[in-house]
């Protein structure tokens, strides 16, 4: 992975090594940030990047700074129009994208302060990883999903991750790739960064959103993909003893695409291999996103040809 020319800090493309944040901020000190991850798809017959839902990502970016009381959340436009600079300056093309897009306390002060508010943006080139492809082992952890009433993962601010971090850290310690999270009712809840779903008697079913989840924006073109394929959808709570009743299972999220789980606890689920829904799904969701198929092209937004169109106008 190479390291870009550039970034977004205050609102402002900036060198790279120069896109720092002040060690005194309340940002800093207490991780008063809330983010989006992002993806721009490189599609190579067309020559550009596609963002993926990137308006359903900025309503729920204004929607976490609204609920941390930010002083004044930083407008939608600006950040899609911050976001597409960037890429355009950095000049990339030919391999896929992770945008994380940061609005946070720039200010000093405690936990309690609400401004002056920052924007910071990154873009990396990430490769679509192998784990997508090949599917990973997972345990449940030890560690409990933060309950809704405790910090709300609907919410994504920084601090909120850091619950998932004791689980990947402790997952990686017993020879898992990740882990599942259960919540304070025992039921299952989530990955440390994705949504879970598992295919049973033809159902494919994920835990609702009063299960302590992230509102994802991942596991919403799922479910819809899903109908769209003649599957019957089902959310709702899910037993940890039921993860082993699974035909098959998998994670969803930005970073995590569609990512087959081959076993829970070491226990293989349906053959051990890569299931059939699950491969179906897949492949339905990458060609949506890279623009192989002209199916939700509401859900794409492109990079460069935005730009020579605006150029046109």
């Amino acid at each position: 992975m190479s390291t870009p020319k550039y970034a977004v800090i205050d609102g402002e493309i900036v060198e790279w090594d120069n896109a720092t944040v002040h060690v005194a901020s309340a940002a800093f000190k207490f991780g008063t940030t809330v983010f989006e991850g992002l993806r721009a798809y490189w599609n190579a017959k067309d020559e550009d990047f596609y963002l993926f839902r990137m308006a359903e990502h900025m309503d729920r970016l204004d929607f976490s700074q609204r609920f941390m009381r930010f002083d004044g959340a930083i407008p939608a436009d600006l950040v899609t129009e911050k976001t597409l600079e960037l890429i355009r300056a950095n000049g990339f093309s030919g391999t896929n994208l992770h945008i994380m897009t940061s609005c946070y306390v720039a200010g000093m002060g405690g936990p309690g302060a609400c401004g002056p508010v920052g924007l910071a943006i990154t873009a990396l080139e990430r490769p679509r990883s192998a784990n997508v492809l090949n599917g990973i082992h997972a345990q449940v952890s030890s560690w409990m999903r933060v309950p809704d009433n405790a910090m709300p993962m609907r919410v994504k601010c920084n601090a909120n991750y850091n619950n998932g971090r004791l689980a990947t850290v402790q997952a990686t310690a017993d020879g898992y790739d990740t882990a599942i999270f259960l919540n304070s009712r025992g039921k299952v809840s989530e990955g440390p960064g994705m949504c879970f779903f598992m295919v049973r008697g033809g159902q494919v079913i994920t835990p609702d959103t009063s299960n302590d989840i992230l509102e994802s924006i991942t596991r919403d073109t799922v479910l819809q993909l899903a109908r769209e394929a003649g599957y019957e959808t089902v959310e709702r709570a899910v037993d940890r003893s039921e993860l082993a009743a699974a035909d098959e299972a998998f994670f969803c999220g930005t970073a995590w695409e569609v990512t087959p789980i081959l076993s829970i606890d070491r226990l293989p689920l349906g053959s051990g291999a890569v299931g059939p829904v699950t491969k179906k799904l897949q492949q339905s969701y990458i060609d949506v996103c890279e623009g192989n198929v002209p199916a939700h092209g509401e859900w794409r937004l492109p990079v460069y040809k935005g730009a020579a169109a605006k150029a046109a106008e």
